[in-house]
C-alpha cells in the first residue's frame, strides 16, 4: 500500500493554486475538468513523482466539510503538515512574500514549528525535524 493522493480542502482552487505554487513552491501535476470544478494536484518540486496534493473544492459543495474546515481554522489547529530542511528560513521567505503566521518558528522538543495561514481556509504547520 503506497500513500499517492492526500486532499486538502480549499475554497477556490484558482486562489489555491496560486498560494500553492506561487508562495510554497509546489509544482502543478494534474488539472482536469470535473464538471464545474477540477480534479488539480500539486507535488513537491523536489519529489515530482512523490505523493500528490489534492487541491480538494469539498467545502464549496459539502456543508459537513465546510463546517469541519472552519472548526479547524477557528482552533487554531493546522489542516495538514509539510516538512522543510529549516524552519526559520522558510519563515522568513514565506513572510517576505506576504505570508500570514499565527505561529512564529516555535521550538518543541525534537522539533521546530511554524503555522501559516494558507489562504484557502487552513492554518498549515511546516516543521523542522532534529
Amino acid at each position: 500500500m503506497k500513500i499517492k493522493i492526500i486532499s486538502i480542502p480549499v475554497r477556490d482552487q484558482t486562489k489555491a493554486l496560486a498560494f500553492y505554487t506561487g508562495k510554497l513552491g509546489f509544482v502543478k501535476k494534474t488539472d482536469a475538468p470535473v464538471g464545474e470544478d477540477r480534479w488539480l494536484t500539486v507535488v513537491s518540486r523536489e519529489e515530482q513523482d512523490g505523493p500528490e496534493l489534492l487541491l480538494e473544492p469539498a467545502p464549496n459543495h459539502f456543508e459537513p466539510a465546510r463546517v469541519y474546515q472552519e472548526a479547524l481554522f477557528d482552533a487554531g489547529i493546522p489542516y495538514t503538515q509539510f516538512n522543510v530542511d529549516n524552519v526559520q528560513q522558510e519563515y522568513e521567505r514565506l513572510e517576505a512574500m506576504g505570508v500570514a503566521f499565527s505561529v512564529k518558528p516555535t521550538e518543541m522538543g525534537t522539533v521546530k514549528i511554524a503555522v501559516f495561514d494558507d489562504t484557502c481556509g487552513n492554518n498549515i504547520q511546516i516543521v523542522e525535524m532534529r
